[in-house]
């Protein structure tokens, strides 16, 4: 640090006289007074006077606040906020934390960087060597950790907690095991990190209605019904007529790079949103208003009901298969899921190795599935690749019999074509009714799947585990097609007089 930066911190004498200046009543008011650029819109001023009552601690001690992405608030409520509250509390430490490492480091990076340019006039300066984007520290004690969510943080307290967009995308939003994941690391790990008197402050664009924010709200409640959190939400298009911004039903929300009083702009540029993006993410990341997607095949309460983790029946194991929805169709995840047929007669669905994954690795994971599960059958549908997904799981297995020869010597699975010729919803729909029957059912945890058939409407994502495990379930149990699926071309092609050197295995 420069000899005029140190002469500039050795002018203030006493460092708590600084927080009476008038530019220090507010984040907002704070980066106005010292960045020319900072544009100030109304929700802006809002955000930063409902951080000026968290700090002071009087209404509620826990923050929530909820707003469309790329409205300013992450550079306000985190790096602008943290820099303000380091001011008036100088020894204080913040633990922040975001989805991964380096977004919540780059957070820390820009704290730093304020503190850096701004700092030696209110008395705060970096301890010396205090380089570090993850933990840095002040020469009067304060400082900023940065964590990812999962990071562990055993054995630094905070007197100020703050989670940014814990949440990366859709498919985390969507994962219930990702979910858990992320609320088990707030309940077990982050809110551990409590001192008398810390402050917690959350920044979300919301993506699902059980994401953390929703659960942490639910288990504590508002501070309106005698809970501790405050939640602010400003929709990109209000429709609360209680809007904290005063807003009438249909305004649009401001924007920092759209001019303070252009309605017209704002509306525009909102719209064009709305129509470029699907209603679901509308309703969630832009309103700030998550739904739970209507399903349209099965209940959240019969599949709770339907699983079958400890009976004894669903233990015994008849035939057995996996079933592939290959990627494709412009679509990137792969649906692979495996069952048998119980003692009663029943389609088991056992276990879920869908994701993202090339074909090669599908191939794979879909082979090594088999072998684990003792599999009769490989079934695989051939609307999107037809011929080639045949190759990718022929060549997938030679591959792992050469590498693993005592595992993969042991048995081999018919490979079973099944072509689609209606859509989805109609090829899911006798399936449905199997576990609605209670012909179908879950022997081991499977949320994610579960998830799928319980949220997923027409015109959603393409539902990999759905079609997978509808195929299974037609190819173990005796239900008429009604023309919606047709296995085209049972292959025995790893019959005993096909395993030679001349063997469609054997090229």
């Amino acid at each position: 640090m420069s000899a005029g930066v140190l002469t500039q911190a050795a002018d203030i004498i006493d460092p708590d006289a600084a927080i009476d200046r008038p530019e220090l009543a507010t984040p907002t008011t704070l980066a106005a007074h010292l960045d020319s650029t900072y544009q100030v819109r109304a929700h802006l001023t809002l955000i930063g006077e409902e951080l000026a009552k968290l700090e002071a601690g009087v209404e509620f001690d826990r923050l929530m606040i909820n707003t469309p992405p790329r409205v300013g608030k992450t550079r306000l409520a985190v790096e602008w906020f943290c820099f303000w509250w380091l001011i008036r509390h100088p020894t204080h430490r913040i633990i922040v934390a975001s989805y991964d490492d380096s977004l919540a480091q780059r957070a820390g990076k820009h704290i730093r960087a304020l503190i850096e340019r701004y700092g030696a006039r209110y008395g705060l300066v970096l301890e010396h060597g205090s380089t570090a984007a993850k933990d840095w520290s002040l020469s009067t004690g304060g400082g900023v950790r940065s964590v990812g969510i999962g990071s562990g943080i055993t054995g630094h307290d905070g007197d100020v907690l703050i989670f940014d967009d814990p949440t990366k995308s859709r498919a985390e939003a969507e994962s219930v095991k990702r979910r858990d994941a992320i609320y088990d690391w707030w309940s077990a790990e982050f809110s551990t990190r409590v001192v008398p008197g810390t402050r917690i402050l959350g920044i979300q664009t919301p993506w699902h209605p059980d994401d953390l924010r929703v659960r942490i709200i639910n288990q504590e409640g508002r501070v309106e019904t005698g809970g501790r959190w405050r939640e602010v939400i400003m929709a990109a298009l209000t429709e609360d007529p209680a809007d904290p911004l005063g807003r009438a039903p249909g305004e649009p929300l401001p924007h920092p790079k759209i001019a303070e009083g252009d309605t017209h702009r704002l509306q525009k540029w909102w719209e064009r949103i709305r129509s470029a993006i699907a209603v679901r993410d509308w309703r969630a990341l832009y309103q700030c208003d998550p739904k739970a997607p209507e399903g349209q095949l099965v209940s959240w309460d019969l599949l709770r009901e339907r699983r079958c983790f400890e009976t004894a029946t669903c233990a015994e194991r008849g035939r057995a298969g996996v079933s592939i929805d290959p990627s494709g169709g412009g679509r990137d995840t792969a649906g692979i899921v495996a069952g048998h047929l119980d003692a009663d007669g029943r389609c088991v669905f056992t276990h879920d190795r869908s994701g993202v994954m090339s074909s090669a690795d599908w191939g794979r994971a879909a082979c090594d599935l088999a072998v684990e599960v003792g599999a009769d059958f490989i079934c695989y549908e051939t609307n999107y690749g037809g011929d080639q997904a045949e190759f990718v799981i022929k060549t997938a297995w030679n591959e792992l019999r050469r590498e693993q020869p005592d595992r993969f010597s042991v048995f081999v699975p018919r490979i079973i074509g099944v072509h689609s010729r209606k859509g989805k919803l109609l090829r899911a729909e006798p399936i449905a009714q199997q576990w609605k029957e209670d012909r179908c059912r879950t022997g081991n945890y499977l949320p994610d799947l579960e998830s799928e058939w319980a949220t997923w409407v027409v015109g959603g994502d393409s539902p990999g585990r759905i079609d997978a495990s509808v195929h299974l379930a037609y190819e173990l149990l005796p239900v008429p097609s009604t023309g919606d699926a047709s296995l085209a071309g049972v292959s025995a092609l790893m019959d005993t007089d096909l395993l030679g050197s001349r063997g469609l295995w054997g090229r």
